[in-house]
């Protein structure tokens, strides 16, 4: 086998796969993609110049600079739910409250786009819970070896425990 094998390669891709998938399992995975996704529309289209033709649309505004800071803090608090998960609830709250705040602040919310992104990320966020961790199947009472009875040996302890009464000497 040469170092360009297939198989190699492969087996790379799959454990990279499953290690994505195992991070990706323990965290707001989703959540944080929405809300981040959701910030840079928010972010970019004050600020955006659209060319049709010969004619030039720019939509700077007033608000830019809040726009910019919203979609700023929505693109900081999905990567917070990533790599914070335990502010996972604080992050979905800010979340929804900023898209709210997006809406009159930065043109409909990012032509709704961004609105709804981050809206859906923030809900994700404050309605995830960590998984619980899988248990190993019980044994069954059949599966137990039979109890052997030891023997019963009188000592001063256990014949006041046996009469009733317990002596701690």
């Amino acid at each position: 086998m040469s170092a360009e094998s297939p198989e190699q390669n492969e087996h790379f891709i799959r454990v990279l796969r499953q290690r994505f998938r195992d991070w990706r399992g323990t965290r707001p995975f989703w959540a944080g993609l929405f809300t981040l996704l959701g910030g840079i529309p928010i972010a970019y289209f004050p600020y955006a110049t659209l060319q049709l033709g010969q004619m030039t649309l720019s939509m700077a505004t007033t608000a830019g600079a809040g726009s910019l800071i919203i979609g700023v803090l929505l693109v900081t608090l999905g990567l917070t739910m990533w790599f914070q998960q335990a502010v996972r609830i604080f992050a979905g709250v800010a979340a929804i409250l900023l898209a709210l705040v997006s809406i009159p602040v930065a043109n409909l919310g990012g032509f709704v786009i961004g609105f709804l992104m981050a809206l859906i990320g923030g809900a994700l966020s404050v309605s995830w819970a960590p998984g619980q961790p899988e248990s190993e199947p019980e044994p069954h009472a059949d599966d137990l070896p039979d109890p052997v009875a030891a023997p019963m040996y009188d000592t001063e302890t256990t014949v006041d425990a046996n009469g009733g009464r317990n002596s701690a000497g």
